[in-house]
């Protein structure tokens, strides 16, 4: 398994990274992970679709809360052929319970729980606490990586207008 170092700390401390380092232009890797309904999905299920991408270690966390607020926010402006999907390792009765009690009713939140396959396939597992790095990717309708960010610390948030303007800019 490929382990990349210096790319993320969580809360200053250096973490490793599993997974390949992908870079815009790459093919999306696909990957298997399991909505609400306990349905396996894949990057099949939104062919024709702008992907934004939102990787998060966990939805019960204020960061992770925030950042899923505003993507939710952001996506009521967003054109239908454009979805954003947030992965996490939380269970999918976990993410279920609470976009409900968040009211995310824009947002895809995937669990990756199961196969680890998203964390792994795009190189954002941490290897010392096995949660997603806080990363987004935005994958255009033929599956290329278009654009990406890994938030240099995992407290911090995302470049939210940066990763916005990538999913327009494919409109």
């Amino acid at each position: 398994m490929n382990e990349k170092t210096g790319i993320i700390t969580f809360k200053g401390n250096p973490m490793i990274l599993l997974g390949p380092e992908l870079k815009v232009g790459d093919a999306a890797p696909d990957f298997v992970a399991v909505d609400n309904g306990l349905v396996a999905v894949s990057l099949a299920n939104y062919t024709g679709k702008i992907k934004i991408i939102s990787a998060v270690p966990s939805l019960d966390t204020p960061v992770c809360d925030t950042e899923t607020r505003r993507f939710n926010q952001e996506a009521a402006s967003l054109p239908g052929e454009v979805i954003v999907l947030t992965v996490s390792l939380d269970l999918p009765f976990a993410q279920k319970r609470w976009c409900g009690a968040a009211g995310i009713d824009k947002v895809v939140t995937l669990s990756d729980y199961r196969e680890r396959s998203f964390g792994l396939g795009y190189g954002v597992l941490i290897k010392e606490l096995l949660l997603l790095t806080r990363a987004v990717f935005v994958v255009d309708v033929s599956n290329t990586i278009r654009y990406i960010q890994i938030v240099p610390e995992v407290t911090g948030e995302p470049d939210y207008a940066a990763a916005i303007a990538a999913a327009k800019a494919l409109l």
